[in-house]
């Protein structure tokens, strides 16, 4: 009992401490920032320091479709196509997964609303599973989805903005690296300036990745006019047509890795204005566009170039557009850029979300879930997000790694929805502003397990390691979370490096 009493006494002095630190910090930040006359800063006098809510339907709308339409649309839709065979049974699976993710998003309009909090898949997990169960799920989230996916897109970036440097030979790795670096580091710049600064960049990406793909679709109506329909004729249209469940399941896989992004706008939840309305609003509007432009994209490929052609192509937005666009052709690989730098923006912004709310649930160093004060952003976070990322341009094959986890995304999406529904069960006294048809988690989840088992059975030495990395997070957890009772010089090691880094930003806790 002494013990106890002494253990209690130290962490009462310890806290004490740490609220004077952070007393302090507020003090002297406030003082720095009081000629400004900042309107940001008049809030968080008023309100406290918190992230605001800043992200209109517009916003959201543009942080999918922007997240949703990276590269993969412009330079190798040919996934689909390589496993379904031909080109109706393509076009069918594209539609097929816009639908699909279109009833994902919409279960996930009814968690996002039902659970109003940041995280996503991560805290839908956490409410329902528990604290383990989601601490594996932001364990690979920070350590290899997230980074690795972020850096793949801004390499893209780089090789498409070095191209024209060198029009008759590969463009150098160390040349595309360095500038993917420096996307990486403008980006997280703007998002530690300004939440607004941040959603105005991604508008404008969103608005310019879909003028360029109007282009191809403009283009593709056009030739469909002129008759040029050799592909698309019924009696070719389903010419060498896959039977094979494996290769189909393939297909899906393909097209819905494409669709990816579509639950991104619920890991920004508390920093939606009306998020209730919005939020549901922005998800049925955002899924159709896409899915409708995806499918016309597609279309429009297939008027000009066989399936053949679109297997062999290294970039098929690009072949299209020399083949019609002549000296204009430039446009296209400007565009794919553009299309990449806007996603490389979404994924940081939704990604330094992710980490702020694993930190204040206490799986992350609670340094991430501080608050730049006057600028009212995740700094910490941000730039955390930045350096996990940075790492991966010392990575030589990143494609080899993300296939390792082709299964998890799937899983954790599917026990968000599980979970779900067992919230309707459980607790049918809380407030659903939305409440979907029980047929259509249902069949989702189906969907999702059978995506599950097509990735096990075809890929299962790279689910096996998938699995290995996910379960190296278990001792992590251990020593990070379950283990409170830690020496006391783990602790004041922890609390003087946080105190350190919190004084060299310049951030705080949030306080609402």
């Amino acid at each position: 009992m002494s013990n106890l009493k002494k253990r209690n006494s130290n962490s009462s002095v310890e806290r004490a401490e740490d609220s004077q630190v952070i007393e302090k910090m507020q003090g002297s930040v406030g003082g720095k920032s009081g000629d400004t006359g900042s309107p940001d800063k008049a809030a968080s006098e008023g309100d406290g320091v918190a992230l605001k809510r800043t992200i209109t339907l517009v916003n959201g709308v543009a942080i999918i479709v922007g997240t949703i339409i990276g590269s993969g649309i412009f330079i190798t839709p040919t996934g689909v196509i390589k496993e379904a065979g031909s080109v109706g049974l393509a076009l069918i699976i594209w539609a097929v997964c816009g639908v699909f993710s279109t009833i994902g998003a919409l279960c996930y309009a009814e968690l996002g609303t039902t659970i109003s909090k940041s995280g996503g898949d991560y805290a839908y997990i956490l409410e329902v599973y528990g604290s383990l169960p989601a601490f594996l799920k932001l364990w690979i989230e920070l350590l290899i989805i997230r980074p690795s996916s972020q850096y793949i897109v801004a390499f893209v970036f780089a090789t498409y903005l070095l191209k024209p440097i060198f029009p008759d030979c590969p463009v150098p790795d160390s040349g595309a690296k360095l500038v993917a670096c420096l996307c990486i580091l403008v980006l997280t710049a703007v998002n530690c300036y300004s939440v607004k600064a941040a959603t105005r960049v991604q508008d404008a990406f969103a608005a310019a990745k879909l003028f360029a793909l109007g282009i191809i679709i403009i283009i593709g109506f056009v030739q469909i006019g002129k008759g040029d329909t050799e592909y698309l004729l019924p009696e070719n249209a389903f010419k060498d047509t896959s039977t094979d469940i494996g290769k189909i399941g393939l297909a899906l896989y393909s097209g819905l890795f494409a669709y990816g992004g579509w639950n991104y706008l619920n890991f920004v939840t508390e920093e939606m204005i009306e998020p209730f309305k919005n939020l549901p609003r922005a998800i049925i509007i955002s899924l159709p566009i896409v899915t409708l432009v995806y499918v016309l994209t597609n279309l429009a490929y297939f008027t000009t170039l066989s399936p053949q052609q679109m297997l062999t192509s290294e970039a098929v937005a690009v072949d299209f557009g020399n083949y019609h666009l002549g000296v204009m052709a430039w446009i296209i690989p400007v565009f794919v850029g553009l299309s990449c730098f806007g996603s490389v923006n979404g994924s940081l912004f939704t990604s330094s979300r992710l980490f702020f709310v694993g930190s204040r649930e206490g799986h992350l160093p609670s340094l991430l879930s501080m608050i730049h004060p006057t600028l009212l952003t995740p700094l910490p976070s941000l730039i955390f997000t930045c350096i996990m990322t940075l790492l991966y341009a010392f990575s030589n094959d990143i494609f080899s790694v993300i296939n390792f986890f082709s299964f998890f995304n799937w899983l954790c999406i599917a026990m968000a929805i599980i979970g779900m529904m067992w919230l309707r069960y459980k607790k049918p006294e809380l407030e659903r502003p939305i409440k979907v048809n029980i047929l259509l988690p249902i069949s989702f989840v189906l969907a999702c397990v059978f995506l599950i088992i097509v990735s096990i059975c075809m890929t299962p030495v790279e689910c096996a390691i998938g699995f290995a990395i996910i379960l190296s997070g278990v001792p992590v957890y251990y020593f990070g979370v379950w283990w409170t009772n830690k020496p006391k010089w783990v602790l004041q090691v922890i609390f003087s490096s946080t105190a350190l880094c919190q004084k060299v930003l310049e951030v705080v806790p949030q306080q609402s």
